[in-house]
C-alpha cells in the first residue's frame, strides 16, 4: 500500500506538457515497442512485433535498492525469462516532487498508446490512477500493487473487472525482521527507519513489533516490558531534502542512542550506511534491510538479514491471463510458502539472512518460522490493545484480515506516531 502522499505546495507547480509527457516514457527504459497504438482499448494483446508490452509505472527510481527496484526485477527479469514474448516499457520517480502535476493516469495512457496492454502501478496513492485508467481503458490489464478497490470484503471494493490489487503478505517478513533484532539486541533497544504513516505502515510496523516481542520473551527469556521498541518517521519512502526528515540524520540518531539495531522500513540504504559507519567508529550495531534480495551488501558484516517482497509470480500469472484475454479483476494477499520460504516460484515473502546472524540465533529463527507455519504460533491472537489503550483484539479471539489491513493505530508498547 506505498503512498506517496507529498505536502500540497509542491502540487501547485507548473505542469508538464503532454509533449514532456512523452518525452519521459520515451526515457523510461525497457525494450522499446517500436510501435504506437492510438487505439490501444481495442488493439490486440500482442504488438505487431508479437511481443506482448507490459507499462510499469514506478513511485521511485528503478535502482532505489529497495521497493521500486524489486518491482523492476521481478518485471525485466523473472517475468521476461518465464513468459515469452515479453518486454517491458517503464516509467520512475512518478511522485510530485520528481515529476510536479504529473499524474499516473497520464503515464498510463502514454505507455497505452504505445501498445501496452498491461499497466502496474507500485504505489498506494496511485490507487485512483489505476482506477481512472481501468475504467477508460477497458480492454488493459490494470494492477494496482497494494490497494483494495478490486477486495470484495474489503471497505473500497470498486467493481471494475480489469483492476487488480496485488500485495504479498510482508507482515509475516515484517515479524521474521523483529524477531532477528530481538535475538540479535544486547540492549533491548530496536529502532524503526520509517517512511510515512498510513494503514500499510502501522501494521507493517506493528508486525515488527509482535515478532521482536515474541522472541524477545521465548526466546531470550525477557520481560517484554523491557524491550526499547521505537519507530521514527521521515514522511516519505526516501529522503526528499526540506520535505522530509533526513533518514541519514534519524539513523545516526538511533545508533549514536544506544540503538544497536535497526530496522529499515524505506526504500533507501541509509540504514545500512550509517550503521556502517557506526561500527566502524567502534559502536557495536547491526541493521535490516528492507525489500530487495540485495539489501544487505551495503553492509554485510552488520547485517543481520532482510524481508523480501516476490512480485514476479503474481506479474507472471498476471501477464499469461491477460495474453490469454482471461483475466478478471482480483485481490492477492500473496501467502508464504513456508515449506520453501525463498522460493522465487511459490512464496510471496521470503527472508535472506545475513552474516551477521549467528547460528544460534538463526536456530532460534528457525523455529519461529516453523511455529509460523503450522500456526502454533499466532501473533495476531489476543489480548492486543492499541497505543491509545483501547482494544485492538479481544482475548481469545484472532484478527480478522480486514483488522489486519486496516490498522488505525499502532499497537500498545511501541514508541512513535500513529497519526
Amino acid at each position: 500500500m506505498k503512498s506517496h502522499k507529498i505536502p500540497k505546495f509542491l502540487k501547485f507547480l507548473k505542469p508538464l506538457t503532454a509533449l514532456t509527457l512523452l518525452s519521459l516514457v520515451a526515457c523510461g527504459g525497457g525494450t522499446p515497442t517500436g510501435t504506437s497504438s492510438p487505439a490501444a482499448t481495442t488493439s490486440p494483446a500482442t504488438t505487431d512485433t508479437g511481443k506482448f508490452t507490459v507499462g510499469l509505472i514506478m513511485v521511485g527510481p528503478r535502482n532505489d535498492q529497495g521497493w521500486s527496484q524489486g518491482h523492476y526485477e521481478a518485471i525485466t527479469e523473472y517475468v521476461t525469462q518465464k513468459v515469452p514474448d515479453v518486454q517491458v516499457e517503464y516509467v520512475d520517480k512518478v511522485n510530485p516532487a520528481d515529476r510536479p502535476n504529473v499524474k499516473g493516469s497520464q503515464v498510463a495512457d502514454d505507455l497505452i498508446a504505445k501498445g501496452a496492454k498491461l499497466i502496474i502501478f507500485n504505489s498506494d496513492d496511485f490507487k485512483d490512477d489505476a482506477l481512472a485508467t481501468a475504467k477508460k481503458h477497458p480492454n488493459v490489464t490494470v494492477i494496482h500493487a497494494s490497494g483494495d478497490y478490486a477486495w470484495q470484503e474489503g471497505k473500497n471494493f470498486k467493481n471494475v473487472s480489469n483492476l487488480g490489487n496485488f500485495m504479498p503478505e510482508m507482515e509475516y517478513g515484517r515479524m521474521l525482521s523483529g524477531c532477528v533484532a530481538a535475538l540479535s539486541s544486547e540492549s533491548g533497544k530496536i529502532g524503526f527507519l520509517g517512511p510515512l504513516i498510513n494503514d500499510e505502515t502501522r501494521r507493517l510496523v506493528s508486525a515488527a513489533y509482535l515478532g521482536a516481542r515474541h522472541c524477545w520473551q521465548k526466546y531470550r527469556q525477557k520481560d517484554p516490558s523491557t524491550l526499547d521498541f521505537k519507530v521514527t518517521w521521515i514522511g516519505f519512502w526516501f529522503n526528499i531534502p526540506g520535505v522530509t526528515l533526513d533518514p541519514t540524520k534519524v539513523a545516526d540518531e538511533f545508533y549514536n542512542g544506544g540503538y544497536d539495531v535497526v530496522i529499515s522500513g524505506i526504500d533507501t540504504p541509509e540504514a545500512g550506511v550509517q550503521g556502517k559507519k557506526a561500527a566502524e567508529a567502534g559502536k557495536k550495531v547491526q541493521f535490516l534491510s528492507y525489500g530487495l534480495k540485495s539489501g544487505c551488501d551495503t553492509a554485510p558484516e552488520i547485517c543481520l538479514g532482510v524481508p523480501v517482497y516476490n512480485w514476479g509470480p503474481a506479474y507472471a500469472e498476471a501477464v499469461q491471463k491477460t495474453k490469454a484475454g482471461g483475466f478478471k479483476g482480483e485481490f492477492i494477499w500473496g501467502k508464504p510458502d513456508w515449506q520453501n520460504l525463498n522460493s522465487p516460484d511459490t512464496s510471496s515473502i521470503g527472508f535472506i539472512r545475513g552474516k551477521a546472524l549467528t547460528e544460534a540465533n538463526g536456530k532460534f529463527l528457525d523455529e519461529f518460522i516453523k511455529g509460523l507455519g503450522d500456526k502454533s504460533i499466532n501473533l495476531y491472537q489476543g489480548p492486543l490493545k492499541f497505543q491509545d489503550g483501547t482494544e485492538f483484539i479481544k482475548a481469545g479471539e484472532t484478527a480478522t484480515p480486514q483488522q489486519i489491513w486496516y490498522m488505525p493505530q499502532l499497537l500498545e508498547g511501541i514508541q512513535g506516531a500513529s497519526k
